[in-house]
């Protein structure tokens, strides 16, 4: 009898254990993230996953990979996705047309004009008539940036008096191996496998950034959302901030961590190490009024140098752009 009496009891408590585990589960906001399916914001969210960072804040994101940019952002404003990747200027474009946008940084990591280590070019001035791949297309903010400098320093208009060829950043990668661009601006983490390869910086555009006006590194990219869906699910927003910045920690400080990652970036050896320390360069520093500060700067070069087809009709940064309530 007594044993019969125990095993009810332990079985009382194994279910008891099971609703508390269900209750946890149901009780844990899903947050819908979009992302690119081989985008470097993987990196961390793989992280969050590996640590369960987010059960540890009380939610779990739900990763949904699409093909292209444009397709999350469609994702985004039809209601499918919670969450996005994408820039302060799209947002701030947003917003100026009614929108309710927001953005938390992710990264401060930026295209960087990359040369062959023994080049003869040394500055902007020397790219006249040289071939350079320009990767994001005409309106490409590191591109207008570095416009705007070689204009400034050296009064070069890069776009006329070099031979510029668009493309996609694998591809520009591929040909400046090849050796058939004299010097190619592509996106940070291409640009940081040509510099584990033989290559050198020329100039990136956050030093561009710097030398037209802002006064620190301005986060490029981060994670966007719907203000009425934040205010909605308060610890979800504030659970995913936690999560992301706890992987961003461990990303800071654990080689261990960049080793076990290695097959997803799909690099080894010293195109990893370097992979690694420009991503640490990119974590974002300061805070978010400083970051919105510097952003605002930025906003009116950008908007002189690509004008409305960039920025839209807005000549200011919308308020609101950055997200205040964290």
């Amino acid at each position: 009898m007594r044993s019969e009496k125990s095993a009810l009891l332990c079985l009382a408590m194994l279910f008891l254990v099971y609703a508390l585990g269900m209750t946890s589960a149901a009780a844990a906001d899903t947050v819908r993230l979009g992302v690119l399916k081989f985008g470097t914001v993987n990196w961390e969210l793989d992280t969050i996953k590996h640590y369960q960072l987010d059960e540890k804040h009380g939610i779990n994101v739900d990763i949904r990979f699409f093909a292209g940019e444009d397709a999350t952002n469609v994702a985004m404003m039809a209601g499918d996705v919670d969450i996005i990747v994408s820039d302060w200027l799209w947002v701030s474009r947003q917003r100026s047309a009614g929108e309710d946008l927001t953005f938390v940084p992710y990264s401060s990591a930026v295209g960087a004009i990359m040369v062959p280590d023994k080049s003869p070019i040394r500055s902007l001035e020397d790219l006249k008539g040289k071939k350079l791949g320009v990767a994001g297309g005409p309106l490409d903010k590191s591109w207008l940036l570095i416009q705007g400098l070689a204009k400034k320093a050296f009064a070069v208009d890069l776009a006329t008096e070099s031979n510029v060829v668009y493309g996609a950043p694998p591809l520009l990668a591929e040909k400046a191996l090849q050796g058939e661009l004299d010097a190619v601006l592509n996106f940070w983490n291409f640009a940081a496998r040509l510099e584990a390869n033989g290559f050198r910086r020329l100039l990136g555009a956050n030093d561009a950034a710097r030398a037209l006006g802002a006064s620190g590194t301005t986060s490029a990219i981060g994670y966007i959302f719907h203000e009425k869906w934040a205010r909605a699910h308060p610890q979800a927003i504030a659970g995913f901030i936690k999560a992301s910045r706890e992987a961003k920690t461990l990303l800071a400080t654990s080689n261990d961590d960049w080793q076990r990652l290695a097959p997803v970036i799909k690099a080894t050896g010293r195109e990893l190490d370097v992979l690694r320390d420009r991503y640490r360069e990119g974590i974002p520093k300061g805070t978010i009024e400083q970051q919105q500060a510097d952003a605002t700067r930025l906003y009116g070069v950008l908007a002189e140098l690509g004008g409305p087809k960039l920025v839209g009709p807005a000549r200011i940064l919308a308020p609101g752009t950055f997200w205040g309530e964290e």
